[in-house]
């Protein structure tokens, strides 16, 4: 069984000193390629630096809302020249983020619109992070009509009728560790409409540990869990889910152009 974590952070503080590490205890679990996940300065050029060190990964860079407030023209046009790096395969995280609010909201919204003209300028898929900005999140990945370069949304935690409307504009779906949460009802609804080819997992490590590990600090193995959550979930094999979100993700990012 072959895993793609198609949204990892192993480019943080908490597993930049152990990387190799890291990707063995990941490959004992089956999950042997994953893309790191930038949102500022800093984590943007550590996911690049790790994606020419090993194979297997593969970097986003963009900036997070919660970092939206420290965008301005030095760090876009250094992440126009960081796009153009064969290793990156996206640009994200990008998005809203109400629940910390750590950025005016007014500028998250500008911010996350203007990666996203970026984004289709230079033809790469973006990362989408939305924490209580359902609706700001749907209004404006629908008015820049995102199709022609593709999207995932991050760690995917709406109800079936959210989950409609976002595969309408053409995103696709990526569930975290929170689809084995026992009482995430309304995930596990989505995670059984969810349509098999444009489904994706993730651990977002170190956050958001899946069962049953929950309570530890996440890491990219751990996307195994997902894989078997979601398969229960479904009433199918963790196979048959390894083997289509590992499809997804590679032509997603455009991995087998590349590799």
């Amino acid at each position: 069984m072959k895993i793609f974590d198609s949204h990892t952070h192993l480019n943080s503080e908490e597993f930049i000193n152990d990387v190799p590490g890291y990707l063995k205890r990941a490959a004992d679990l089956g999950v042997v390629k994953m893309t790191n996940i930038g949102s500022n300065t800093q984590l943007n050029a550590d996911a690049i630096k790790l994606a020419h060190q090993y194979p297997q990964l593969y970097a986003a860079v963009g900036w997070h809302p919660e970092d939206s407030k420290n965008y301005d023209a030095a760090a876009e046009k250094l992440l126009e020249e960081q796009l153009a790096d064969d290793r990156v395969v996206a640009l994200g995280e990008i998005g809203l983020d109400y629940h910390w609010d750590t950025s005016p909201q007014d500028v998250q919204r500008k911010v996350f619109a203007r990666q996203i003209a970026i984004a289709k300028e230079v033809g790469k898929p973006i990362a989408v992070h939305n924490r209580d900005a359902f609706e700001d999140t749907y209004r404006i990945i629908k008015d820049a009509d995102i199709r022609d370069i593709g999207g995932v949304m991050h760690s995917f935690n709406g109800d079936p009728e959210w989950l409609k409307k976002f595969l309408d504009l053409g995103m696709h779906i990526s569930y975290s560790g929170v689809a084995s949460f026992k009482n995430a009802h309304e995930v596990h609804d989505s995670v059984r409409a969810t349509p098999l080819d444009v489904m994706m997992v993730e651990t977002d490590a170190p956050y958001l540990t899946p069962e049953p590990h929950r309570g530890e600090q996440n890491e990219p193995g751990f996307t195994r869990y997902t894989v078997e959550a979601i398969a229960k979930e479904r009433e199918t094999t963790p196979e048959a889910i390894a083997a289509a979100t590992f499809k997804n993700a590679e032509e997603f990012y455009k991995i087998n152009e590349k590799d």
